[in-house]
């Protein structure tokens, strides 16, 4: 089975070289550019294609993927919302994912950009380095006895309440699926008036898209602490703007962006960036954004690569298919 590796990093390589040294049956071909309508062309001559989170696997893709005799998609992450699924049944190709890599690893970085946006860690370790001690401006809290409200609770959500309870947080839940456990099960509107910290942890939708937009916002108490790392398009960037310019947000933490397939994983440091709203967004001195790195750990890279290959040998030798989105 020749796969077709799109959006790669030198980072990942390694742990796919490993993971498919004992299925010799596995063939991988690496590219760096994204999968879009100028690249599908790459993938003739291949039996499947690997996609991460921003290749755009619309319906004029798929429809070029179907002509040159792919039947499988690999998703080498969680969530599927860049694949056209309608368009992928209709060209009888086979979707799957890797539905769970290390919860923990995202549900830690969530609580390092809550720990880093209250304590001011990156300020202080700045000051630091110039010989600076002043802790005036460095005033932080405390997670322990705040009420954190976690929109969405699968495997990632779970894992940060775990975490949250150790902290001593009182932690609210709204999650249609949730089930009984260490925290409250509440609505929407609750969660968004009672929480001191928010963070999201659903998957992106025609119901979740800009879930956070100003109407949300005006629910929330004064000075919240907002923190995405999940995906982009469920915050309104603009709405988030007018909210830090107002002070009704007094943190924002993102590990994902709306727009991010334009700027993400790439080095553009000695480009002039165009996107005036990113611009803007980390222009705020109480906003903190890393480049989707939440995913970004060995344990992670690890169960991502054996997922993803696991699933490429279930499709290769037509065994029941453990990950199957479609």
């Amino acid at each position: 089975m020749n796969i077709a590796f799109f959006s790669t990093q030198k980072y990942e390589q390694p742990f796919f070289e490993r993971s498919i040294n004992k299925h010799p049956q596995i063939e991988i071909c690496y590219f760096e550019q994204a999968l879009n309508e100028q690249t599908a062309l790459l993938a003739k001559g291949f039996d499947a294609v690997c996609v991460f989170v921003n290749d755009t696997v619309i319906a004029l893709v798929i429809e070029h993927l179907a002509e040159h005799g792919i039947n499988t998609i690999l998703l080498r992450c969680a969530g599927f919302n860049n694949v056209d699924l309608v368009a992928a049944k209709a060209h009888n190709i086979k979707v799957l994912r890797v539905p769970a890599y290390s919860p923990e690893a995202v549900a830690e970085h969530c609580v390092a950009l809550m720990l880093t946006l209250s304590r001011k860690t990156h300020k202080a370790y700045n000051r630091v380095r110039e010989d600076n001690f002043d802790l005036n401006g460095l005033l932080g809290f405390n997670l322990h006895g705040k009420t954190v409200g976690i929109i969405g609770c699968g495997k990632i959500g779970l894992a940060l309440c775990n975490i949250l309870n150790g902290f001593g947080a009182h932690v609210l839940v709204c999650d249609p699926y949730a089930t009984l456990g260490n925290y409250t099960i509440t609505d929407l509107d609750s969660l968004l008036t009672q929480s001191d910290i928010i963070s999201l942890h659903c998957p992106l939708n025609e119901q979740t898209h800009h879930l956070i937009n100003d109407d949300a916002f005006n629910k929330m108490k004064p000075g919240v602490m907002l923190i995405n790392t999940s995906r982009g398009a469920l915050l309104n960037s603009k709405a988030c703007i007018n909210a830090l310019k107002t002070k009704k947000l007094g943190y924002l933490g993102l590990d994902v962006y709306e727009q991010e397939s334009e700027l993400f994983f790439k080095n553009h440091s000695d480009e002039i960036n165009q996107d005036d709203i990113f611009s803007r967004l980390v222009s705020f001195k109480n906003v903190l954004i890393t480049g989707h790195q939440g995913f970004f750990t060995q344990e992670a890279l690890s169960e991502i690569a054996n997922t993803t290959i696991q699933n490429a040998i279930e499709i290769n030798e037509q065994r029941p298919l453990t990950n199957e989105v479609l």
